[in-house]
Parts: structure tokens; sequence; C-alpha cells
């Protein structure tokens, strides 16, 4: 025990050590190679060029190259191929050769792959507005979207909020086909099989002849066609409503704060011919540029910024593993993310007309898309900090819970930013090869639900916690483990389950929470920690398996320690392989990732997991032995 207080100790020191004086927390958010690669090429879309940053940049891309010639989508995959077709182009065109070694290899792998071809839809579109991919090999998505009514099946407020906002700019850009011209020696017509002009840029057909893919791939056959022939009276009329649309939107922390929105939207804008100086453009450049990593020799890009979620964890690991409620920086903390909330209406709305606002973003600013993760997560963070007066926050608390509690989907469980999400026919169309065109209700977030109605007090006989607790139940997979959405995978899911089960004082013995248990107990490493690979999104067989790292074991742990198992061998070689991990300044690092941005296709680490998610188990498991203690 000993050994635990002084591990939490550490870690708490190094937690308030790096606390922003304004009483935020923010770690690093790394996202693989692609969002480097794309940004060189925006700047030189936008004619932006900076030699200097292009040579950091390229470090970066350079040093992140695999053995094989290509570049990965998290350390440990395999080499991706529109990931490493991107970094290829961007390097082209900050004047690297086709001849340097290290490029040859990354066209041979290319090449391996079935050439440029074989990458993903958004790939494609990048190399279009460089000429670089023919716009006719390019799945059609017509601008006159924006004019179809709330009813119909397809509409933008029937796909993710991402979606929406990387969709809408995108589709002037797909409407007005710009081309931005550049050197001959940038070109790469070398990355084509067998040749650009016999290269066959038809999306392949499903091998299941009827199917609702190869339905759409026909109909997406059809649309160029029909583009080109027919009379388009309203496109003008679209044109002018996805601007309006993005214009009112890219407000404080840009278009849907993530990067992909942000740089369709100032593409989109210079392409109708918007000047660098114009206010928006002005402003949706600087919200890029917050982005970015500089270091003494190498650039790099993080897709967003995490400040709300890194401070309301934090929060919630210091306060759990005893550091006074109202200590100084927890109330610092908390007045700062009372500031945040948003109190607009957004996109959420149009699920929830009758709905006042109240949310959590998950960045410094995102006024249209407050998420409900964030949400429940400061919730219970405010909850837990003994404020001086807590009166000047019961209507935050009370307009933030009922906008939370709001957002619970049909089925029970909750989206992370709509409701009711679920049109799962859209994921099949051409335009949506990566597979994450929507955000439905998920396992990890309905535990969370359920946690947060808990530590307010309330209990499974609570109509949202009941709807909860039968989504959940209809969830659990057959080996008793939960999928994780937002975080790596399984191990994830069922931490945020049992939490929020014990939370709402469900019977921790019942036969399925013990079958979650046995899970988490048969996938523990050798070495005591657990581990899970991000292969696992594409192989469920490879649930709970893979290297052992901190953020991971403390889930594992949580979970465990939720389901009453504080005197489990398992847990005791658990606590002991964090104590045995720990930095002598009191942190971890995971040497895996440990993040989903869109599951298979987009990973991410988040840098300050592996130091309030250890931090959280040990207070937790601090607090269950003392107990545990007393009742003998």
């Amino acid at each position: 025990m000993q050994g635990v207080e002084k591990a939490i100790h550490r870690t708490q020191e190094y937690v308030l050590s790096i606390q922003h004086p304004l009483g935020y927390w923010i770690g690093e958010l790394e996202a693989d190679s692609t969002l480097t690669s794309e940004y060189l090429m925006l700047r030189r879309f936008l004619g932006r060029v900076d030699q200097n940053l292009e040579r950091k940049a390229a470090n970066y891309l350079r040093a992140k190259q695999l053995p094989d010639g290509g570049w990965d989508l998290f350390p440990g995959s395999p080499s991706d191929i529109s990931a490493t077709v991107k970094a290829y182009f961007a390097l082209k065109l900050v004047g690297h050769g086709p001849d340097e070694p290290f490029m040859a290899k990354a066209r041979e792998n290319i090449l391996a792959k079935g050439g440029v071809t074989k990458a993903n839809v958004f790939t494609k579109i990048t190399l279009a507005l460089f000429g670089q991919y023919d716009w006719r090999g390019i799945p059609a998505m017509p601008i006159e979207i924006m004019l179809l009514p709330r009813q119909s099946y397809f509409n933008i407020y029937e796909v993710s909020y991402w979606s929406r906002t990387v969709i809408v700019p995108l589709c002037i850009l797909m409407d007005l086909k710009p081309v931005c011209r550049i050197p001959e020696a940038a070109r790469i017509d070398e990355l084509y099989v067998p040749s650009r002009a016999e290269a066959d840029l038809r999306f392949p057909l499903s091998d299941q002849l009827i199917s609702w893919k190869n339905f759409f791939i026909g109909l997406d056959r059809l649309l160029p066609n029909l583009e080109n022939w027919a009379p388009r009276p309203f496109r003008a009329r679209a044109r002018q409503r996805a601007l309006a649309w993005t214009l009112t939107r890219m407000g404080p922390g840009g278009l849907g704060g993530i990067y992909p929105a942000m740089a369709n939207a100032v593409m989109a804008l210079h392409t109708l011919g918007y000047s660098e100086d114009h206010p928006k453009m002005a402003e949706g450049w600087k919200e890029i540029e917050l982005l970015g990593i500089e270091e003494v020799d190498t650039f790099r890009m993080q897709p967003c910024l995490a400040p709300i979620w890194d401070t309301s964890l934090a929060m919630n690991a210091l306060v759990e593993s005893g550091l006074p409620a109202n200590h100084p920086a927890l109330l610092n903390a908390a007045a700062w993310l009372v500031q945040g909330q948003i109190l607009r209406r957004g996109d959420w709305q149009v699920k929830r007309p009758n709905l006042p606002a109240g949310g959590w973003p998950f960045q410094f600013r995102n006024d249209f898309y407050p998420d409900t993760d964030d949400t429940a997560m400061v919730l219970m963070a405010l909850k837990k900090v003994r404020l001086p007066d807590r009166t000047d926050i019961r209507q935050i608390i009370k307009v933030g819970l009922g906008w939370f509690l709001g957002m619970q989907s049909e089925s029970g469980g909750w989206g992370s930013f709509d409701a009711d999400n679920t049109r799962f026919l859209l994921n099949h169309i051409p335009f949506a090869d990566h597979g994450a065109l929507l955000d439905p209700p998920t396992e990890d977030l309905a535990g969370r639900g359920l946690e947060t109605l808990g530590t307010y007090g309330e209990t499974a006989a609570h109509p949202e916690a009941a709807r909860a607790l039968a989504f959940i139940k209809e969830t659990q997979c057959a080996d008793g483990s939960w999928y994780g959405r937002w975080g790596v995978n399984y191990i994830y899911g069922t931490w945020s389950v049992l939490r929020g089960l014990q939370a709402i004082g469900e019977n921790m013995n019942a036969p399925y929470v013990r079958r979650a248990v046995r899970w988490l107990e048969e996938h523990q490493n050798a070495d005591g920690g657990w581990g899970e690979t991000l292969l696992s999104y594409a192989d469920p067989a490879l649930a709970g398996k893979g290297e052992s790292i901190p953020s991971q074991t403390a889930w594992a742990l949580l979970g465990l320690l939720a389901a009453g198992e504080a005197r489990n061998p398992a847990v005791a070689r658990g606590i002991r392989h964090l104590a045995e991990t720990q930095r002598p300044d009191g942190s971890w690092d995971d040497p895996r990732w440990n993040g989903t941005g869109f599951p298979r296709v987009f990973f991410l680490k988040y840098h300050l997991y592996p130091v309030y998610f250890p931090l959280w188990a040990l207070g937790v498991y601090r607090e269950a032995l003392s107990r545990s203690q007393a009742q003998f």
C-alpha cells in the first residue's frame, strides 16, 4: 500500500505541474502522417508556401516511413496505401525527386498494392484538386443534396457531424472542380497501374451481386451522365446554401473544430475568390495553424484539440485519487469548464428541436457541436468538486444534465454528437468507403450515461437509466465484453459499462456482469498489465489482445474495481504493473496508441491518457481496499 501511496502522490504532483494557468489541461492528440501530408498540400493549394515549414514537415514524414517504404495508420499496423500515396505526393510537392531511394521505395510499395486507384475516396479527391486524379473517377456527391428536404432519407442531418462538416464545403469544391497547377516534376503519373491512361477508375463491384453496395455503385456510375447532360436549375441555389451553411459555422474554433473540415472550408472559400484577409479566411487559417506542432527540426499536425476532454478527465482522476475536492487547482479547472458550456443551439436541434442547449464540446470552442461524452465527463467532474458556493453552478449543471439526457437515442444509448443517427444504409454509398459516415449510439457512451446518472444519485429505476441498461444488455458480446467506439477497444467499452453499472447500483453479481469480469481476467497479460491492438476493430478475434500499456491496464483495473474485485489477485498484479512501469516524474507513456477517430481507418494517441487513467485506477484501488479492510 505504501508503494501505491507514493505512486499516487508522484502522479498528482505531475498532473498539477502541467496545468495551464487558466485552469485547463491539454495534451497532444497525435494522429497518423496523413494530416501533415494534407497540410503541405493545403499550403500549396492556397499559395501559402513556407519553405522552412515544408522542410520540417518533410523531415517528420521521412522519419515516419516504414522499412517497407510505406506509411502506417498507427504504430504496429501494416503500411496503408492512402497514407503512403499522400506522403509520396506531399514530398514530391516540396521538391523530393522520384529517384531518391526513400521515394523509390515508397513508389514500389504503392505499385505493389495496385497503384493509386486503390487509395480511398478522400485521397482521390485531394489528388484531383491538383490534377493528379481524374474527377470522373470520384464518387458523385451533387451539391443539390443541400436542398433535400429534412424528410428525405439522405440529407446532411442524417450523417454524423464530422461527415457533415467535411462534406458541405467539399461539395462546393466537387461542384467547381478546381485544379491547382503544380510543377511537372511533382506529378505522380508513375503511381498508376498499368499507366494513367489505362487505369480503371471505376469502383469495383461487390462479390455479392445483389447488394446495397452494388446498387449504389451502379447509381453512382449513372450520376455523372445526369450531371453533364440533364438540366440543373437548382445548382447555383444549392451552392449558395452550402456556402451560407459553411460561413455560419466558421466561428471561433474553426468549422467543426476538426482539421479536415477546416481545410475544406478555406479551400472552398479560396476557390470562390475570397481573399486571404477576408475575416472568415483569416479566422479559418488561424484555427488551422493552432493545430500544428513545430519543433526544432520537425512539424506535424493534430486533427483537433482536446482541452475540455483532458481537463474533465484530469479532474475526475485527481478527485478520485484523493486530492481534496476544494483544492485550488480543481476550483480553477471547474471555473474554466463552466465558461465552456455551450448555450446556443446547434445542428443537434434538428433531431431535438425542443431541447434547451447546455452541452460541452471537445475543443476550446465548437459551438454548433457539443458532444455527449464530454458533457457527461464534465458533469461528473463538477459534481465531485467542492466549490465555495455551489448555488452559482446549480443552473449550469441542471441545464447540462438536461441536454445530456435529452440527447439519448430511441434505442436507449447515446451517440456522440447527434441523436438517432442510425441510417446504416448510407454507409454503403461509394463516397463513404471509410465506413464512418454515421454517429450511432454506442456501448461506451451508454456506460458513460449510466455513470453520470449514478453520480447524480439516480438508480436503475430512473427512466433514462432503465433504457440505457436495456441497451447495454442487448449489445453485450457473447464473451462478456462490450465494444468501445472511442477508445481501444473492448477493454475500453467494458470499463465504461462496468463503471456505469456500479454507479446506478446494479447487482454486480448478476451473471452478465460476472461474464465481463471473467473476460477481463482472461485477457490479462503475463506481466500483469492489459493491452489491445487497434487491429481488433477489423478482427474481433483480437479483442483484448496486445502489448500491455498503462491506459488500457488502468481501464481494465477500473472495470474490475467497479465490479467489486479489489481483492482479486488479477487486480493486485495490475496495480503492481502500474507501479513498476511508472516513470520517476510520476507519468507513464503508452508505446501503443489508445484512441479511435474512425474504427479501422483513423486512430489517435492521447498523450495524457497514460497519466490520468493510471492515477484514477490507483486512487480507486486505494479507496476500495480501505473500504474492504474496514469491513473486517
